[in-house]
């Protein structure tokens, strides 16, 4: 049954906390620079109305231009994947450059960012850098306020403490500033890119040639996945179902020849070329799973991805979200990208749990997979991870894994799922 959803209780974990922190400080840097730079345009822009600021435009859109392309570096670290708009030759004189800015719609979306970032990403990079500060300086407060001087004690909101359950009650507030920090800072730090992957990627009316160089490797992609996918079947019915099927040809062959000379010997025969015909149809079955699962087609994405997780001898917990009508090559995309990953946790990984989860925002599906094990995974390592890459590349995907050495594992693909 399509769009069941299975419990996961996977939480935030203390790598998300800290990878949010640092975006956020990273965050902060740029809002910094797009603050003063939003300074000087007002300033350029208020002396442009007397005349005497016209020559600094172009310097000054220049600069915004600087400071954007510094927030495309910080976000392309991020693996946002957000692409420069602009060509490397700049035209030459104050007039031309002008004229080539004003022209440029990645000009104005810069200027919508650069406003953006330099007030609520400003707010949201202090923040991130403000919150674990205090979440230390409040809890650690009974360690150490007795040191202080009585009229210097105080809470990091500059109330006085001149008591004990005072003290206690910063140490409270301590916790609560870290408890929100672990609660909202991820979603803090997606919220300060929010506005540079939005409007720093080319406009749709830029030009297409590095899209269809894009699409060019993927094609390519796509087509060596194709052929590998035919050379795994052409192995698998050549080396098993064609030779068991030789063999029962041969049995019934020998079973005929001897019916009238050895009547117990043609039995034995026929009974051998029975058990060989039922283990070409257990293997032809299994080259038809491969291709198509049944379970996928009965069962729909949550029931195949919950009857996988059962067979996996890593205990999985799985969560499938609401899908709606997705592509059947989509489907079995994330079917069979679920089914390598968790094949590799099994044998590679030495982890005790893993977790599946699907999920779909407007056009694009996630498929989130993780584990507890070893780590060390690597897409180049020749491992099913290749074929994971090309398969999501087929569908012009991302694919992004993390896998430090101890663990834990954790792959994240997107698959555009339009219909």
């Amino acid at each position: 049954m399509r769009g069941v959803a299975i419990s996961d209780n996977r939480g935030t974990s203390p790598r998300d906390v800290f990878e949010a922190v640092e975006r956020l400080a990273g965050g902060l840097g740029t809002s910094l620079l797009a603050l003063f730079t939003s300074a000087g345009l007002i300033v350029v822009a208020a002396a442009s109305l007397a005349g005497v600021g016209l020559l600094l435009l172009p310097f000054m859109l220049s600069l915004v231009r600087l400071v954007a392309e510094r927030e495309r570096g910080r976000l392309n670290r991020w693996q946002y994947q957000v692409i420069s708009p602009y060509a490397d030759t700049r035209p030459t004189g104050w007039a031309a450059r002008l004229r080539a800015a004003a022209s440029d719609p990645a000009t104005w979306r810069d200027l919508r960012w650069l406003a953006s970032h330099a007030s609520l990403g400003l707010l949201l990079g202090l923040a991130g850098v403000v919150l674990p500060i205090i979440a230390v300086r409040d809890a650690s407060f009974p360690l150490w306020w007795w040191l202080l001087p009585i009229e210097e004690a105080g809470a990091s909101l500059g109330f006085p403490v001149r008591t004990w359950p005072a003290v206690l009650a910063v140490s409270l507030m301590g916790i609560s500033w870290a408890a929100i920090l672990i609660g909202l800072g991820p979603a803090m730090a997606r919220l300060q890119a929010l506005p540079g992957v939005r409007l720093l990627r080319p406009h749709p009316s830029a030009d297409l040639s590095q899209r269809i160089a894009q699409l060019t490797v993927t094609r390519a992609s796509a087509l060596q996945a194709h052929a590998a996918e035919l050379r795994r079947i052409e192995r698998a019915l050549h080396d098993g179902t064609q030779n068991r099927i030789i063999g029962v040809a041969v049995l019934l062959g020998v079973a005929r020849d001897a019916v009238v000379r050895d009547p117990a010997g043609a039995e034995a025969a026929l009974e051998r070329a029975q058990s060989a015909a039922e283990q070409a149809l257990g293997e032809l079955r299994t080259v038809i799973r491969g291709i198509l699962p049944p379970v996928l087609e009965e069962r729909g994405l949550a029931g195949a991805l919950t009857s996988l997780a059962a067979d996996c001898p890593v205990p999985c917990e799985v969560t499938v979200a609401e899908l709606g009508h997705l592509p059947v090559a989509v489907e079995t995309t994330a079917y069979f990208i679920a089914a390598e990953a968790l094949t590799n946790t099994a044998r590679h990984s030495r982890a005790t749990t893993a977790a599946v989860s699907v999920n779909r925002v407007g056009d694009l599906l996630s498929v989130h997979v993780r584990d507890d094990g070893i780590g060390g995974a690597a897409v180049s390592a020749g491992s099913g991870l290749t074929g994971i890459r090309r398969r999501v590349e087929a569908h012009d995907g991302t694919i992004t894994l993390t896998s430090p050495i101890g663990g834990p594992t954790v792959l994240e693909v997107e698959l555009p799922c339009a219909s």
